[in-house]
C-alpha cells in the first residue's frame, strides 16, 4: 500500500472515531469524494498531494492533505467548529500507518469562504505530513 493511501485511511480512521466532530456532521458526514446531491455539513478528503522528501540516508514523503468543510448554516460558524474539531483531531496526531510510519503531522492552514456556485459555506484546511516506510 502506498504512503498516501495508508495516510488517507488512518486520517478517515480517525476522524470517523473522533466523538466531536461526529457530533457536528453525522454518521455518514465523513467521505473522500462529495455526493452529486445536496448533503451538508459535510467533511471530504479532497485531495493527498504527495513528493519525495528522501535524505542521503533515509527514504521519505511528504505530503499535503486537503479536507474540504462544507455547512449550509448561515454563516461561518457551523464551518468554524468543524475545522476546530478536525484540527484538534489532526493536528500532531500519532497515526498508525499500514506498512509506514507517520514522522510528523501538522496543520499548515484553512481558508473559509461562502461557495459562490451554491449556498454554502466551505472550508478548506491543509495539513503537512511526512511519512517514511517500515524497515
Amino acid at each position: 500500500m502506498s504512503a498516501a493511501s495508508a495516510l488517507q485511511k488512518a486520517i478517515f480512521a480517525r476522524l470517523s472515531g473522533d466523538a466531536a466532530l461526529a457530533a457536528l456532521v453525522g454518521a455518514n458526514g465523513i467521505t473522500d469524494r462529495r455526493p452529486d446531491g445536496p448533503a451538508a455539513p459535510l467533511l471530504v478528503i479532497a485531495g493527498i498531494d504527495s513528493i519525495d522528501h528522501s535524505t542521503a540516508s533515509e527514504t521519505g514523503e511528504e505530503h499535503v492533505v486537503t479536507l474540504e468543510a462544507w455547512s449550509e448554516a448561515a454563516g461561518h460558524r457551523q464551518v468554524q467548529a468543524m475545522t476546530a474539531a478536525v484540527r484538534a483531531a489532526l493536528d500532531d496526531a500519532a497515526l498508525v500507518l499500514a506498512g509506514h510510519h507517520l514522522v510528523l503531522l501538522f496543520h499548515r492552514d484553512t481558508r473559509l469562504r461562502r461557495d459562490g456556485k451554491s449556498r454554502f459555506h466551505r472550508a478548506e484546511m491543509r495539513f503537512r505530513a511526512v511519512t517514511e516506510p517500515h524497515a
